[in-house]
């Protein structure tokens, strides 16, 4: 079995709470993401009872409301199945990062498990299908980082910068 790489970890200075964030900031990664997953059009209906049930749910409980799907327990994670344009399976997570105690989006492709022989008939058009899922994950997460909500890649890049500032 091949040995895993350990990386170290970066030092980022950023704003530490284990609070979540506060919906409207949430609602703002909503639009985002929406705006990048069905570019030009309305996202499906099954995502428009979604956000609905999102609008109904009481601000003070809104990471209880039933769409999110969350861990069991105290939850690190919670999850929006809000798909994209090709691919209804597409997360919108938010992680808590336990070693900086802050609350990451992520845009989740949902695709990584699935995998099909080179040699199959679907191959192609799967690879084609995971790679536009990969793009639109990157165009929101970037969108994110514009917007000023953090993502892992955004907390890297703060970090980067700060020490080259040194």
């Amino acid at each position: 079995m091949p040995s895993r790489r350990v990386y170290p970890r970066p030092v980022v200075e950023v704003a530490s709470t284990t609070a979540l964030p506060a919906p409207t900031r949430t609602w703002r990664a909503i639009e985002v993401y929406l705006r990048h997953a069905y570019p030009g059009s309305p996202p499906p209906r099954r995502v428009e009872e979604t956000l609905e049930a999102l609008r109904r749910a009481d601000v003070e409980r809104f990471y209880d409301a039933a769409p999110f799907e969350r861990d069991a327990g105290p939850p690190s994670r919670y999850a929006l199945r809000l798909g994209n344009s090709r691919y209804p399976h597409m997360k919108l997570l938010l992680e808590h990062l336990a070693s900086r105690g802050v609350w990451l989006f992520r845009a989740d492709t949902h695709d990584r498990h699935v995998h099909v022989d080179p040699d199959h008939p679907d191959h192609a058009s799967l690879r084609e299908l995971m790679n536009h899922n990969h793009a639109v994950s990157m165009a929101i997460e970037r969108a994110w980082a514009v917007e000023s909500l953090d993502t892992f890649r955004s907390l890297l890049h703060r970090d980067l910068e700060r020490r080259g500032a040194r």
